[in-house]
């Protein structure tokens, strides 16, 4: 019987593979790890679906209720008692509540805030002044009554809307042409792209020198390039503006230029793109450039042709550090450009836009999201190298 069941459980077919390789730890790391970036990507998924809603959704609902109708409480003044009319034989006031607003409809309406839904919308509810209103749905209202209206002011009335779900790029286009975004769009552009690309020239040729080549003081400038990177840009953007003044008084150049913040962020960025891509190339394999040595290839061939392709990870990592840098950056650009109108960034734009419309969320949403697609759509291209290229450098 023993021998039976032996055989028995060795004729068992065993478990599938990719079966056998599944444990809990890798699930649970799984599962965290996508908690982490659906926590993270709510925040621009709201940005973006706000955006893309009216005044009166925003101020009525959240953004996760942008695709169910939502409600509305509100208040309407009435006319005043000269503007009545009399129309066969009695005395009528005739307006709209919701101003003409044909994307909304009255669901009731009443004549006290505590009463809001005293009637819905079609009825009619007798005014305390005298007479009775009637409110349709589409906003339309007639007060009538047998004798002439004489009352105070202005009476309110008290309604409930219903906003239905209503999708718009009408903020994107009155935020990218009234209100300068556009200009500033391109005025971020121009400090970004050459921000970006000439420090990673400058810093490519000198990480190499400092990785292959042989010359006296090598290690201490590594060292004083891995020390450049603990100072902070605030103790040292006043003395940076102030050179750049002399210097730029003494040529005769436009002191606030573009110029100026170039040569800022390059200065800026440079230590960290040195450090990254001088530890980045010294992990390339040295038979190689030996080789190339030996076939009789100068140090600017081998790093043309050779370092140069092998490094497009690095060079990945750090443009997505500078562009994102440069792109979201305020501080500098105020320093070396000033308040000159013809030249403020996006950021600053968007300052001046929280001033001047700081109730419209609809315009601040739009403008903050025109914001943040740029450097989504960098990260998003260079992302497969961003991973390899930063901890290659991290690790040297």
């Amino acid at each position: 019987m023993a021998t039976a069941a032996a055989t028995l459980d060795t004729a068992q077919p065993a478990a599938p593979t990719w079966l056998r390789r599944i444990s809990i730890g890798k699930i649970a790391a799984n599962l965290l790890l996508l908690f982490f970036v659906v926590l993270w990507t709510f925040p621009t998924l709201g940005l973006f679906v706000s955006s893309l809603r009216d005044r009166d959704q925003l101020s009525s609902s959240g953004w996760w209720t942008s695709f169910v109708t939502a409600t509305h409480q509100d208040a309407e003044r009435l006319p005043v008692a000269t503007e009545q009319k009399e129309e066969n034989g009695s005395f009528v006031l005739r307006g709209n509540l919701l101003a003409g607003d044909t994307h909304r409809t009255i669901q009731s309406f009443g004549t006290a805030s505590d009463a809001i839904a005293a009637a819905p919308a079609g009825g009619t509810l007798p005014m305390r002044f005298g007479g009775e209103v009637t409110v349709q749905a589409n906003g339309d209202y007639v007060w009538s009554s047998p004798t002439k209206l004489d009352y105070p002011g202005a009476p309110r009335l008290y309604f409930v809307s219903a906003i239905p779900p209503r999708i718009t790029l009408e903020n994107y286009y009155r935020v990218l042409t009234a209100d300068g975004i556009g200009r500033a769009f391109i005025n971020s552009a121009t400090v970004t792209i050459p921000a970006t690309i000439i420090p990673i020239m400058i810093a490519a040729f000198a990480a190499y020198a400092l990785a292959w080549m042989q010359f006296p003081g090598r290690t201490l400038a590594v060292i004083v390039v891995v020390g450049l990177l603990v100072v902070p840009l605030q103790m040292s953007l006043i003395p940076v503006l102030r050179i750049y003044n002399g210097v730029a008084n003494t040529f005769h150049v436009e002191s606030k230029g573009y110029v100026g913040v170039w040569l800022a962020h390059t200065a800026f960025g440079l230590p960290l793109a040195i450090y990254l891509l001088r530890n980045y190339m010294v992990g390339l394999p040295r038979e190689i450039m030996e080789s190339a040595r030996m076939d009789g290839a100068s140090h600017f061939k081998i790093f043309m042709t050779m370092v140069l392709p092998l490094s497009f990870p690095a060079l990945a990592s750090f443009a997505i550090f500078q562009f994102l840098w440069v792109w979201n950056d305020l501080l500098v650009a105020l320093v070396f450009l000033g308040a000159q109108e013809n030249r403020t960034v996006l950021t600053g734009r968007l300052v001046t836009l929280l001033g001047s419309h700081g109730s419209d969320w609809e315009l601040l949403t739009s403008g903050a999201f025109i914001t943040i697609v740029v450097p989504l759509i960098v990260f998003f291209s260079l992302q497969r190298y961003f991973v390899r290229g930063l901890l290659a450098g991290s690790v040297k």
